[in-house]
């Protein structure tokens, strides 16, 4: 997501949760190499004003701009001159309503005041307008250019949204007279007291304060008051995220999602993330002193989506229609339009890479990029939005966007199809699932949180899953090397964290344990075979092999000492891995590379040096002569040098962070054990996308009569179609594979008398097996009974009856214009929709 919560996801890719089970990408074992990007140096600096960033990016005192430019700055070629301009989907706009039951009366606390939301704002004004046609509109959190959108556009199309502030205001005008509301002087009041609502608007973003003053006006005109309450994400952080819901210190609130980290073909988080209380990103966010949002309906749905709790992709498709259906009608976040952003580019720079989820900020771009210098500066919205921890930090986009170029994962996905592979792992597969079940060796081991120890497995385990990995170590960015127990403490650390709150339970969080008990509850144990090679053993199927890889993936983006010293200092109180927590606990938000937190991590280390201290996780495995010191003292050198405690093992390393000048400055890692050189990525940078190049369909169809739609594409394997008619009712919808450039759609004399009288609709979608992005294509036509032209009209024949001046004439000429009106819009929109493609 996000310029929100990001999941993730993220806004998604999301959240394997952890320091530690990271979700994956791939690639594949290469030769030694010293550097792994062409540029020695990266310096990332804020300009939050885009027009300002687009100048300097077109003078070249900029390379390029992590953030979209509006499309009215570069809508020709004058205007584009000295720049590359890359488009992009991915982000989207939602509202995010409060639904608190609280002692100060909430209308958003019935489900249908919160539905009438929907017919209450105009989507199509906020994509067409507010954002100058950029975009597409969303009824779900999946849109168009998403994988999964074709498996539930049917219900979604169901809804029959539509802009309806008569019928949004009947709707709730019901609900609350219901529950003893009353209108009085044009106002709402329940038990004597005007009803009044807070909007917490983005003011750094001029699509949310637009769509928070529309909406805010909509409310007032129906009857209530509100109170508009401006500010950024650092505001919204405390406000939103961070408040109590009953404490009613908003009441809805204008979210924006900036994408995902990478593009992902199955995506198991989207639903769980964006609907569903488990996943700690709802109002109330689990925290055990708020009010929190509750549906154990849609956790156990969306659970099933995360863990692989599915015996066919067929059954995943029900479970994702379910979801989205509940989500939708529970309306507790609302969603309205996808971007298509635009992100510059100085003409000088090559090697950009344009990632279906991350766009242009894809951690492939810093690293893939060439220029004439050494270093690249590239602008950004926000130096800095919200903390750097890898458990519940970089949840905003900015902050995620540079750390993605300070690690490497063990797997990730393929930016254009969304498949896993293997980035600092090879892995092969054994499965029995989804219904058997294969033996787990004896001698393998798993974390037990009640024994604060490692232990083998019980006799006959059985697991369904397993997965052999062969991991590619290299040295961390303080110069000591990976290994098996920076692996090992990170599953420790899922485990414990992810394991049910007991009584005085100090390792839980909020926000982490939730998530992370999904993936605990398929973790059946590990076995290490030597020193970088392990089986992992899980309860998890999915009928694409390679997603099993991606769960049971075990890796580290960071030291496992300085895993220890932010679990230990987390456990004292001092600071909190989530934002959740450090507003609940009133402590810091752990931030790695703020310089005062980085210090509590030293001070930690330097105990744990003097202490000679064993974590526990670690106790169970024989460690070297001064294994520990040189541990310790690495990490604590590197913060007293960099005054930040970010570590990691990525192609850059995070040389300095300067708030005064709104700058962050990584550097190369160069060192021989990195194993990916410059430009291993190249193969990323040219994509053919798929494309409709002609739709032949009549002006006029007969209902009831054959119809052929020939179809002409480029470089596609595969198209999707629906036909709806004016009711917004499906007609006919399917798919055809394509062994050619040419094919033809046949609807049935049975099909096509499904028809409305009047303009009925067409969508296709083109895809790919190399690239998952969709043409899309969609046309407006005209059904009628018995005539199969479009009837004509003379405007001498209009002007003559206005001259005879009588009144059922008027009549008359008034049909005749809204008929003329019908037909001119059908034929400007069929010939505008061939011309542009979504």
């Amino acid at each position: 997501m996000i310029l929100e919560p990001y999941i993730t996801g993220m806004q998604t890719h999301v959240v394997k949760l952890l320091l530690v089970i990271i979700l994956s990408v791939i690639t594949f074992q290469v030769a030694i190499a010293e550097q792994g990007t062409f540029v020695d140096e990266i310096q990332f600096i804020q300009y939050l004003d885009e027009n300002t960033a687009l100048e300097e990016v077109r003078n070249g005192n900029l390379d390029m701009y992590y953030f979209r430019i509006s499309s009215d700055r570069i809508n020709d070629v004058k205007s584009r001159e000295g720049l590359q301009v890359f488009e992009s989907t991915g982000g989207s706009y939602s509202i995010l309503v409060n639904p608190a039951e609280s002692e100060k009366f909430n209308p958003f606390s019935i489900k249908e005041v919160r539905f009438a939301l929907n017919y209450l704002v105009d989507r199509k004004l906020i994509v067409n307008e507010l954002m100058g046609g950029y975009g597409t509109t969303m009824i779900s959190n999946y849109g168009p250019y998403d994988p999964d959108y074709l498996y539930i556009v049917d219900e979604l199309e169901s809804f029959h949204f539509r802009y309806n502030p008569s019928l949004a205001e009947e709707m709730i005008t019901t609900a609350l007279s219901n529950v003893g509301a009353k209108k009085i002087n044009g106002l709402w009041t329940y038990d004597g007291k005007d009803i009044e609502l807070i909007a917490f608007i983005r003011s750094d973003d001029p699509v949310r304060k637009s769509i928070g003053g529309i909406l805010s006006y909509e409310l007032e005109r129906i009857g209530f008051k509100v109170t508009k309450d401006f500010g950024d994400l650092n505001k919204a952080f405390v406000n939103v995220y961070g408040s109590n819901p009953a404490d009613m210190k908003w009441s809805f609130y204008t979210e924006g999602w900036g994408g995902r980290s990478a593009f992902v073909k199955y995506d198991p988080v989207g639903l769980g993330q964006m609907y569903s209380p488990w996943f700690s990103n709802m109002p109330g966010f689990n925290d055990p002193s708020y009010w929190t949002y509750q549906n154990d309906y849609l956790d156990t749905i969306t659970q099933k989506i995360y863990t692989g709790n599915f015996s066919s992709a067929e059954e995943r498709i029900d479970l994702f229609k379910e979801a989205t259906v509940e989500g939708v009608n529970e309306s507790v976040r609302i969603f309205l339009a996808s971007k298509i952003d635009q992100y510059v580019v100085n003409e000088k720079i090559d090697g950009i890479i344009n990632d279906f989820g991350a766009g242009v900020p894809t951690r492939f771009t810093a690293i893939n990029a060439r220029t004439d210098s050494d270093s690249l500066k590239i602008g950004v919205k926000q130096i800095y939005q919200g903390a750097w921890n890898p458990v519940m930090g970089f949840s905003d986009i900015y902050s995620r966007q540079i750390w993605d170029t300070l690690y490497d994962p063990s797997v990730f996905k393929h930016p254009y199809t969304g498949n896993t592979f293997p980035i600092r792992t090879a892995y092969v597969i054994e499965t029995a699932g989804p219904d058997g079940k294969l033996d787990v060796p004896d001698d393998a081991i798993i974390w037990d949180p009640v024994l604060q120890s490692w232990r083998e497995v019980y006799p006959n385990t059985q697991s369904t899953s397993k997965v052999t990995f062969d991991l590619t170590l290299s040295k961390w960015h303080n110069g000591s090397p990976m290994d098996m127990n920076d692996v090992l403490h990170s599953l420790y650390f899922t485990i414990e964290w992810g394991s049910e709150q007991q009584e005085d339970d100090k390792t839980f969080d909020t926000e982490f344990t939730p998530r992370a008990s999904q993936t605990v509850k398929t973790l059946i144990a590990v076995k290490p075979l030597d020193e970088k090679t392990l089986e992992v053993y899980v309860n998890y199927w999915h009928f694409d092999e390679a997603e099993i890889a991606d769960w049971a993936s075990l890796w580290s983006s960071v030291p496992w000492e300085l895993t220890t010293a932010m679990e230990q200092s987390v456990i004292d109180g001092k600071v909190s891995f989530s934002r959740s927590g450090s507003v609940s606990k009133s402590v810091n938000w752990l931030s790695l590379i703020v310089p005062n937190d980085a210090e509590i991590i030293k001070q930690y280390l330097t105990e744990f040096k003097d202490s000679s201290h064993i974590p526990s996780a670690l106790a169970y495995f024989d460690l070297r002569n001064n294994y520990l010191d040189s541990r310790y003292d690495a990490s604590i050198k590197w913060i007293e040098e960099k005054n930040h405690a970010v570590i990691s093992n990525g192609p850059f390393y995070l040389q300095s962070y300067s708030p005064e000048s709104r700058t962050i400055t990584i550097r190369a890692f160069v060192d021989e054990s990195y194993p990916f050189e410059a430009g291993h990525w190249k193969e990323f940078e040219n994509v053919k996308f798929p494309k409709i190049i002609q739709v032949d369909i009549p002006d006029v169809i007969r209902q009831g009569t054959i119809l052929s739609v020939p179809i002409i594409t480029e470089d596609a394997s595969k198209i999707d179609y629906f036909f709806t008619n004016n009711q917004g009712e499906s007609v006919a919808a399917g798919s055809q594979m394509l062994d050619s450039e040419r094919t033809i759609l046949t609807l049935t004399q049975d099909q096509t008398d499904k028809f409305g009288i009047g303009a009925n609709d067409l969508k296709v979608f083109a895809v790919s097996e190399s690239v998952l992005r969709p043409d899309i294509y969609s046309v407006s036509f005209l059904v009628t009974k018995d005539s199969t032209e479009l009837p004509g009209i003379q405007l001498s024949d209009i002007q003559s009856v206005e001259d005879k001046n009588d009144f059922p004439s008027i009549a008359a000429i008034v049909i005749g214009i809204i008929i003329v009106g019908s037909i001119l819009y059908l034929r400007r929109s069929r010939k505008k929709s061939q011309g542009i493609r979504h």
